[in-house]
C-alpha cells in the first residue's frame, strides 16, 4: 500500500489527534496508509523536525493543507514539508479552499507595498509548481490522489 504523509496546520488544532485519526481513516478507506506528524511522538523541536522528515521519507505521497494560516500564506512548516517532499521526488498534492489567483484574493500590492505575484495560481509559484493543487478540502485532494495513483 502506498503511504501518504498528511501535512498541514491541523496539528495546532485543539482536536489535532482526532483530526489526524479521521484523515488516516479516510486514507485507509481509499487503500492508502496515512502518516500523520504526531505518529513520530517527539517532544523537542529537533526531534519533531527529524521525525517528520523521516515520515516524509517513508511516504510515497504528500497531501498538504495549503490554506492560509495565521495570515495570507500557508503554514511555513507545511511549506517546508512540501519543498522537502518535492526535493525527495515524492508526489505532492496541495489543497486550498479558495482557488482564485493570489491577485484576485489579495490585490496587486500588499499592505507593505510589495507586489503580489501574478502567475495565475492561488498560492506562491514555488508551491504551485511543486504540487498538484486541488481546490477543496482534504477529501477532494485525497480523491484526486486516489484517481491518479490507481
Amino acid at each position: 500500500m502506498k503511504r501518504i504523509y498528511l501535512a498541514g496546520f491541523e496539528v495546532f488544532a485543539p482536536d489535532a489527534v482526532q483530526r489526524g485519526a479521521k484523515m488516516k481513516m479516510m486514507c485507509a478507506e481509499r487503500g492508502f496508509v496515512g502518516l500523520y506528524p504526531f505518529d513520530n511522538e517527539a517532544d523537542t523541536a529537533a526531534d519533531i523536525f527529524t521525525g517528520n522528515c523521516k515520515l516524509i521519507d517513508q511516504a510515497d505521497i504528500v497531501i498538504a493543507n495549503l490554506n492560509p494560516f495565521r495570515g495570507d500564506e500557508p503554514d511555513s512548516g507545511t511549506c517546508f514539508e512540501v519543498g522537502y517532499a518535492f526535493a525527495k521526488g515524492k508526489t505532492v498534492y496541495g489543497y486550498v479552499s479558495d482557488g482564485r489567483t493570489m491577485q484576485e484574493r489579495l490585490g496587486t500590492i500588499d499592505k507593505n507595498g510589495f507586489a503580489i505575484e501574478n502567475f495565475g495560481h492561488p498560492i506562491n509559484l514555488m508551491l504551485a509548481c511543486a504540487a498538484t493543487i486541488v481546490e477543496g478540502d482534504f477529501a477532494a485532494a485525497l480523491s484526486r490522489c486516489a484517481a491518479e495513483q490507481a
